[in-house]
């Protein structure tokens, strides 16, 4: 494994640690009904998906823009 390879495996490890930690289990606790926790728990792979997305997105500028401040 490569050095890259594990970066990208221990971020993605921590960002899904956090997705757990801080959206899926307080938007679960949430409700009481059943129904209503796999909806919760469907809704929060949307924050997920923008938050990943916003990520993506800065670091794409950041990478574009570097040889203009390097």
């Amino acid at each position: 494994m490569t050095t890259t390879e594990l970066t990208i495996t221990v971020a993605a490890a921590i960002v899904a640690a956090g997705y757990i930690a801080f959206i899926l289990v307080p938007a679960i606790a949430a409700y009481t009904r059943f129904w209503e926790k796999v909806g919760a728990a469907f809704l929060t792979l949307f924050i997920l998906a923008t938050l990943v997305g916003m990520g993506a997105a800065l670091g794409l500028a950041i990478v574009w823009s570097y040889d203009s401040y390097a």
